[in-house]
């Protein structure tokens, strides 16, 4: 397929009319429209207008909610290209239905999360945003932190993520043990990362950080049993998805001192609530899922994500497709 007036919508905030991407779809015939930011208030309705004003045959998305009605905005939309490995953000169901193939760039920002996880992990470990705030207000207090050499980190998914954190916690002397349902026994055995049952990893670790994708198998994964089996004095670290903890739990379990404090990137709403009680804890580190916003990173994503939306387009079978049964439902449409 190419058709100088078929559209591909880019919906990605982070991206620029000019910019790589932009280049990369017009060169391969297709106009390119940019959407105007989401209107948080009505993200769904906001979408939807810029879905059928494009009148689109792509998409390259961000994390905005791509429901059943934003997918039936534009009859001719093929693919949808998510920037990123995450793909909860768009109805999967439906968009099989529909013909609609999706994609996602599993990977492409590993290394950027990993190290913002250990980034939260040394400010949780020294109070770093705690003592910043504190001289800011006038103050010099000098609390005992703890070194993360020897402590326990446990990952909970071991995929491309959650590996690599691993080895950055092995590289800076910390022993590790995780799980996963799909353990990858060559990384085992070259890591020496321990293989163990969740209710482990949370009694043990001293750091615990979640690299699962979001379903109704991990929704409230950690709830509030999983919280009061973990080891007294440590935190919990979610870079994944916010629908994986059980946030009122949480807040509970800090509230009873179980835990030393937690750091999030990610929340079961975003951006987090004024009301959210997360709020009234000074050892909660949230930031507002920037773990995988680095230049490179985006860069990567984005660029995998177009030549997806374009592969599709063109007849191929693209790199990272989540639903190939699609193929059936738009050989029965045409």
């Amino acid at each position: 397929m190419r058709d100088d007036d078929a559209c591909v919508l880019v919906t990605t905030a982070y991206l620029e009319p000019g910019g790589a991407v932009d280049r990369l779809v017009r060169e391969a015939g297709f106009r390119t429209v940019f959407a105007r930011p989401v209107d948080r208030r009505e993200p769904d309705r906001s979408l939807r207008t810029a879905v059928g004003e494009a009148a689109a045959v792509g998409i390259v998305a961000g994390t905005d909610p791509f429901t059943a009605e934003v997918l039936e905005a534009s009859p001719g939309l093929r693919v949808i290209g998510r920037c990123g490995a995450g793909y909860d953000n768009v109805d999967v169901a439906v968009a099989t239905r529909r013909g609609i193939a999706v994609t996602h760039t599993p990977g492409a920002n590993r290394q950027s999360v990993a190290e913002h996880v250990l980034g939260l992990m040394v400010g949780c470990a020294r109070g770093i945003p705690q003592s910043v705030a504190d001289v800011r207000a006038g103050g010099w207090s000098q609390p005992s932190g703890r070194e993360l050499a020897g402590a326990t980190l446990g990952v909970v998914g071991l995929g491309s993520i959650g590996r690599t954190v691993a080895r950055l916690g092995l590289a800076i002397g910390m022993r590790v043990v995780g799980h996963d349902p799909h353990l990858d026994p060559a990384f085992l055995e070259e890591s020496g990362v321990a293989a163990l049952p969740l209710e482990e990893v949370l009694r043990e670790a001293d750091f615990v950080t979640l690299h699962l994708a979001l379903d109704e198998s991990t929704r409230h994964l950690i709830d509030g049993a999983a919280l009061r089996s973990m080891r007294p004095g440590s935190y919990l670290i979610n870079t994944a998805r916010g629908g994986i903890v059980d946030e009122e739990a949480l807040a509970a379990a800090l509230g009873e001192r179980l835990l030393a404090g937690a750091a999030l990137d990610v929340t079961e709403r975003e951006p987090l609530p004024p009301d959210s009680p997360l709020r009234a804890f000074d050892n909660v580190l949230v930031t507002g899922h920037i773990a995988g916003a680095t230049a490179e990173a985006r860069a990567r994503s984005s660029l995998a994500a177009a030549r997806q939306v374009l592969d599709v387009l063109r007849g191929r079978t693209p790199e990272h497709l989540v639903n190939p049964e699609y193929v059936t439902a738009r050989a029965g449409a045409l």
